[in-house]
């Protein structure tokens, strides 16, 4: 049986996150209570119980939704949810499939993630960046309203570009604030001119991540990545930046910097997933949003999820009646 396993990133937070997991599996508590050593803070605690500006804080939310997920996959794996055969992970998911694989240890990411969150936060002013998510245009209609946005007046330019390609129709584009504007209204006004439903959204994020103002935060982690020993993987992962099968620790690691202020390639990784004849794919932690992306990507997928007791024996039990109709060439 081929599955993927593919970890969710940044946006998929919300308070009580984790709870169930921990107080049903004892493997799962015990990641909370590894993160909490780790990080010196009761991140349980903002998990289950905190408060939500205290969770949005970025700094917070990437090893919170980290610990999530491996905490998810420490329990699904303790009840007998077959070991896939590739990974993949949206962004700051990409290092819990790497947990995943072997190739890094839990607390030092977790801690790894602490300062990246930390990095992204501090590299743009708030208020300086901004994002937007884009229904309903092609890669090449957005890149081209980036590049018509970035130009101001005096030869001027700001940043303007796509940082997350989810789907062949649902991009997110990042940069300043004006720009970030500029690219939404143009795209409104093609929308109008040409008949075709284009919606773009606002989103409410504290930094423009995966974009070019984030080289001061890329520098900075990179500096501590390559202080981080990295094992060659156990289980292969198709990364966000080139979208292509990555097998050693150096690799991993070379993807980790670059992601920083690279696109998020998750519709090309999906894609290559598909190609390579992947068809169950099972979400491990916070949310179903990847999901439901995978199911408009790859025609045939069949998508599980593990955020909860009961929605991990619903995906145990899934897997092995899809295998029992199946037969073994599932």
């Amino acid at each position: 049986m081929s599955i993927a396993y593919i970890f969710p990133g940044q946006g998929s937070q919300t308070i009580g996150m984790g709870r169930d997991l921990a107080d049903n599996f004892d493997a799962a508590r015990e990641v909370f209570e590894e993160a909490d050593d780790a990080l010196g803070f009761a991140l349980s605690k903002m998990c289950f119980e905190g408060s939500a500006a205290n969770l949005q804080l970025t700094e917070n939310t990437q090893p919170a939704l980290l610990t999530v997920s491996v905490a998810a996959l420490r329990a699904a794996r303790s009840e007998g949810l077959p070991a896939p055969q590739m990974v993949a992970g949206h962004s700051l998911g990409e290092y819990s499939a790497l947990v995943c694989a072997g190739a890094i240890e839990f607390q030092t990411a977790v801690r790894l993630v602490r300062q990246r969150g930390r990095y992204m936060q501090e590299a743009v002013p708030e208020g300086v960046g901004a994002m937007a998510a884009v229904l309903g245009a092609d890669a090449e209609t957005v890149a081209a309203a980036c590049r018509e946005a970035e130009q101001m007046e005096a030869g001027k330019s700001e940043v303007c570009a796509p940082a997350n390609i989810n789907s062949a129709t649902q991009i997110v584009i990042a940069g300043h604030a004006a720009a970030v504007e500029r690219a939404t209204l143009t795209l409104r006004e093609q929308a109008a001119q040409q008949g075709t439903r284009i919606k773009t959204i606002r989103l409410p994020v504290s930094a423009p991540f995966h974009c070019s103002l984030m080289l001061p935060a890329q520098a900075r982690l990179e500096k501590d990545l390559h202080e981080t020993d990295f094992a060659d993987l156990q289980t292969p992962l198709i990364n966000n930046v080139a979208a292509r099968v990555v097998r050693t620790g150096d690799e991993a690691r070379a993807g980790l910097i670059e992601q920083v202020s690279a696109s998020v390639r998750w519709y090309e990784s999906m894609m290559e997933l598909g190609t390579q004849g992947f068809r169950k794919f099972v979400e491990i932690g916070a949310g179903k949003v990847l999901s439901g992306l995978v199911k408009q990507i790859v025609t045939g997928a069949a998508c599980y999820q593990v955020e909860t007791a009961a929605s991990l024996a619903a995906t145990l039990k899934g897997l092995e009646t899809q295998q029992a109709e199946n037969g073994d060439a599932a």
